[in-house]
């Protein structure tokens, strides 16, 4: 039997987990979780890292209380710490939702072609959380910052160099970051020295599946560590044939290449082609996911409300359907607040009954979620030039059984849900491939199949959805020309 320790940091709450494999069968089991919230100081939101790090320790401490083969750390992407010198941090690093990139992407892209910084880039796309915009708001703001710094970590690498000493940024987690340019197999010096970021800062760059060091004598691995990336490594796909989503707090929802997507179609749809584990790539778009309905139930919570998500789920399932629709995606839903009163903001805003119950909420959000999903697909079809047969829900929202019909609906696709704890198992199974336990992606997925069988769900009320769909299109359009 082999036990794997995977650290997993998401953006809600981090886990460690014990990944054992049989020789046949895999399994996950958690050890300890802690809750990831984000502080506030003197106005700017950062990611309480050192009590992440305390945290992580805590969990390995429990879950070394047995014997361990492997350590692996994944986490959510872009965000980072810079290092001084000594190795030490130069301030706490700051949130994604942080509103300090606000306005800088126009900025840069004043400085260098939208075209010429996604070819650069190997297609990432443009997301004002991109760890590029991040660097330059500091520039802007603090360059003393940069001045000092002599490392960049993302949050994994951060976590594998107070674990093992190392200064390594792993490539799946290098990708997102919009500084790395895959085809050149470097950091993007051009796009970096022609924004005034010092690239002395960046560190070597290592593959999933290497070896990194040692934590109490045991093997540190790097993984896919990007957390979609270790993801999409334990979906069970049988065809290539297929596109995943990674439905959390974001929805990462994409097709599996072995080339970026840098055509015309791809730039349109801003898809962004992250790096994959062993010679892979990820073209996905990221979809704001099931961070609404957390930020609802957090509102509803604070009015003493019953924010049982079963009990949720049932009342959705029996509101009205398609009484009204929101795009997902829209700036309104970003930051956090009050979600309900956004909902129903935004449908008043595009001249549609105004949901009130939580159960007519939760359904306007998934339906529109789902919806937004055939969007995607159809921008993934034409950009990927590959038809797409079946759909993968793997993560927190494939254990939610009436987003995922919806979403077989909507995408008239079938739709095969788990495994649940996809990104664990994908962090050990990357693991499991560099002690030579498994051969390659393909046995891995098949461990996964023969271990976890998704639960299939098929296309239904196909007419009804296309009328929805037509509606949720026109009021993509009215928004679009109302913000020209």
């Amino acid at each position: 039997m082999t036990t794997l320790i995977a650290v997993d940091l998401g953006n809600e709450s981090g886990r460690v987990m014990r990944v054992t494999f049989d020789g046949r069968r895999i399994s996950s089991s958690e050890v300890y979780r802690f809750a990831n919230h984000p502080v506030t100081v003197n106005g700017t939101l950062h990611w309480d890292v050192l009590r992440l790090w305390h945290e992580v320790q805590a969990g390995l401490a429990q879950a070394l209380r047995e014997p361990a083969d492997g350590i692996a750390v994944d986490s959510f992407g872009v965000d980072f710490g810079l290092l001084d010198a000594r190795g030490h941090l130069i301030g706490n690093p700051v949130h994604m939702r942080d509103g300090r990139t606000e306005g800088v992407m126009d900025q840069v892209l004043q400085i260098i072609p939208r075209e010429t910084l996604f070819e650069r880039s190997g297609g990432i796309g443009f997301y004002v959380i991109n760890t590029l915009y991040q660097l330059v708001a500091i520039k802007r703001d603090a360059p003393w910052q940069l001045e000092a710094a002599r490392t960049l970590l993302t949050m994994p690498n951060l976590m594998n160099y107070w674990l093992t000493g190392e200064r390594l940024s792993e490539f799946t987690h290098s990708t997102t970051t919009q500084c790395y340019n895959p085809l050149a197999r470097d950091w993007d010096r051009s796009t970096l020295d022609a924004l005034g970021i010092p690239t002395v800062m960046f560190p070597p760059i290592v593959q999933p599946g290497e070896r990194i060091g040692a934590y109490q004598g045991i093997p540190v691995y790097a993984v896919a560590s990007h957390d979609t990336g270790s993801a999409v490594v334990a979906v069970p796909a049988e065809t290539p044939r297929y596109a995943y989503i990674s439905s959390g707090t974001w929805s990462l929802f994409g097709i599996e290449t072995r080339q970026p997507l840098l055509n015309r179609a791809a730039l349109n749809a801003n898809l962004t082609s992250e790096g994959g584990a062993f010679g892979t790539y990820r073209p996905l778009k990221l979809v704001m996911g099931l961070w609404i309905l957390q930020q609802c139930r957090a509102a509803w919570s604070a009015q003493g409300l019953d924010t049982d998500y079963g009990r949720l789920l049932a009342e959705a399932d029996a509101a009205p359907p398609f009484a009204a629709l929101i795009d997902p995606d829209d700036a309104s839903f970003f930051p956090p607040g009050d979600m309900p009163e956004r909902v129903r903001a935004f449908c008043g805003r595009t001249g549609q009954p105004l949901p009130e119950t939580p159960g007519q909420i939760t359904r306007c959000v998934l339906e529109s979620l789902a919806l937004k999903y055939r969007v995607v697909l159809e921008q993934l079809i034409t950009a990927g030039q590959q038809a797409v047969d079946v759909l993968h829900i793997v993560g927190g929202g494939s254990r939610n059984p009436l987003l995922c019909q919806m979403t077989a609906d909507a995408t008239q696709r079938p739709v095969l849900a788990g495994p649940e704890e996809a990104t664990a198992l994908g962090n050990g199974l990357v693991q499991l491939i560099a002690r030579g336990e498994l051969r390659d992606l393909a046995e891995a997925r098949r461990v996964v199949r023969d271990s976890l069988p998704p639960t299939r769900y098929t296309p239904r009320d196909t007419a009804a959805w296309e009328t929805a769909y037509a509606r949720f299109q026109g009021i993509m359009t009215s928004i679009e020309k109302s913000q020209l």
